[in-house]
């Protein structure tokens, strides 16, 4: 049998309405720095952490930096911290992060530039998505904003998008991972407001995985935490949460996030520069803390409108700095968390699509292993919509699209098969090739339209905003993942103060 044969006999099952690109491809190709440049600023790093040193109050942090031997200006609470401290650190560092669902089907391979996108933020407004309007966000959004992430391919990861407004601080992270978790069976990362939460936190991993052992093997849910103020501060009680979380096993994403032109210089090197001095500074500490403990580098430069001051983030200088870190986070083999995104647009809009697809598509094509924001967000991080998520599911597959590139095979380059056509044995589009391939080869969104327009005319002319709101009130109305066994959420419930009602979480329970 010949290879011509055999390509016409192989099955030709494909399902054409295909939209979902595997997680975790490797990225890489887009490249803003060369070598000469990565080194530059790693040294210059360094020599900030040397020469200009950083700011920590008396604290166990402070005293640890000191013991391992970085030196401490007790009058200016300024600690310099020796390149060789820095050095060993990095030595230290572990290269195969991974980021665990709870079923195992949605786990993120964090090794250098394999590319996942998903959820982030802190918005306090929701787009209402019957009437439009701006609104408080709740604890029934955590939960219904994970349902919807829940069915979205191209979403890989659900990092606390809003902040429950209707609970008290005090029961606030308990809450907000116990919403995100029934929400969804992907990894969920978030914060954690308070150090003393953080054992709470462990508790319900612990009752929800079974027992401690299971949950440290494959822990499936982490922390970001901003541990540091901008320009080179550790902030106390922060700092505090990430002592905490280091060693109750979480994984943690070590944030840093200056706004170049305001908390940082305006120099986009600059601000490099700085936000690098103070992620590795974070690793030097949690490496003495742990050293080998799974951490993200999480360098993320954002930029000020320096007209007005205000922090924004749908502009190509944010996606050049944050793929420059990333390259330069690949020099040392480590995972990165940083931003991608984002839009000063109030609305799904034009505006909002042209910001995100700028910014993701660079961060993807840059080998960003964590791109955080790349779905929901709107003006500036302050709000997010459920339909945006829908629409940010397809800019995410397109972006993948483009991590995967263009595989060169001998088969791939086709020579028998333009040879067959062109002889006029047939034609491309009904050739088993292309039946072979349009599922694979071929990514398909699910929300933009591709319709003649009097297929869209018979549907009502309806934009992609009104699409994605449709796809929206069908997952709610419709998707209520299992959640939690009911004898592990009757011991969640007796342990912890749940807020979230057992009657939002079953069918009917959406308008």
């Amino acid at each position: 049998m010949t290879e011509r044969t055999r390509r016409r006999e192989r099955p030709k099952h494909f399902d054409h309405t295909s939209s979902r690109q595997p997680p975790g491809l490797r990225g890489g190709r887009y490249r803003p720095l060369d070598d000469a440049d990565v080194a530059r600023i790693h040294d210059a790093s360094l020599s900030v952490l040397e020469r200009t040193g950083v700011r920590i109050v008396a604290s166990e942090c402070r005293d640890i930096l000191a013991a391992a031997g970085a030196t401490v200006d007790a009058a200016n609470d300024r600690v310099y911290i020796p390149r060789r401290l820095v050095e060993a650190a990095l030595r230290a560092a572990n290269r195969n992060v991974t980021l665990h669902s709870r079923d195992g089907r949605f786990d993120l391979d964090l090794r250098s530039r394999r590319v996942h996108l998903g959820t982030g933020g802190a918005a306090v407004l929701v787009l209402d998505l019957e009437s439009g309007r701006a609104r408080e966000s709740t604890l029934r959004d955590l939960y219904d904003i994970g349902r919807l992430v829940d069915t979205l391919d191209n979403t890989h990861f659900y990092l606390r998008p809003v902040v429950a407004r209707d609970v008290d601080s005090d029961l606030i992270d308990v809450n907000t991972f116990y919403a995100a978790l029934a929400g969804t069976t992907k990894h969920v990362m978030g914060g954690c407001y308070f150090p003393s939460k953080v054992a709470e936190l462990k508790r319900l991993a612990v009752t929800i995985a079974g027992d401690e052992e299971t949950f440290l093997a494959r822990p499936f849910m982490s922390l970001n935490l901003c541990y540091s103020v901008s320009p080179l501060r550790f902030a106390e009680e922060t700092t505090e949460t990430l002592t905490a979380a280091v060693r109750a096993g979480f994984p943690v994403a070590l944030v840093s996030a200056p706004l170049a032109g305001a908390t940082a210089p305006a120099s986009l090197v600059g601000t490099l520069v700085q936000v690098m001095a103070e992620t590795l500074a974070g690793l030097t500490y949690v490496q003495l803390l742990r050293p080998g403990h799974p951490l993200l580098m999480g360098n993320l430069p954002l930029v000020a409108d320096l007209r007005s001051g205000n922090m924004v983030g749908g502009n190509a200088e944010l996606a050049l700095m944050n793929a420059a870190a990333a390259q330069i986070c690949q020099s040392y083999e480590l995972p990165i968390y940083n931003s991608c995104g984002l839009t000063e647009s109030k609305i799904p809009d034009a505006q909002a699509g042209f910001e995100k697809g700028l910014t993701v598509a660079v961060t993807a094509l840059a080998g960003c292993e964590f791109n955080h924001h790349a779905s929901g967000m709107l003006e500036s991080m302050l709000c997010v919509a459920y339909e945006q998520y829908v629409i940010d599911d397809d800019i995410n597959g397109t972006a993948m699209r483009l991590v995967r590139g263009i595989e060169v095979t001998e088969e791939a380059l086709s020579l028998d098969v333009i040879d067959e056509v062109c002889r006029g044995e047939g034609h491309y589009l009904g050739h088993p090739q292309t039946l072979e391939l349009m599922n694979r080869e071929y990514y398909y969104p699910h929300t933009a339209d591709r319709r003649t327009r009097q297929d869209w005319e018979k549907d009502g002319s309806p934009d992609m905003r009104e699409l994605a709101r449709r796809r929206a009130r069908a997952v709610l109305r419709d998707h209520f993942p299992p959640g939690f066994a009911p004898e592990v959420d009757a011991r969640l419930r007796e342990s912890f103060p749940i807020a979230l009602l057992p009657a939002v979480m079953r069918p009917g329970s959406y308008p």
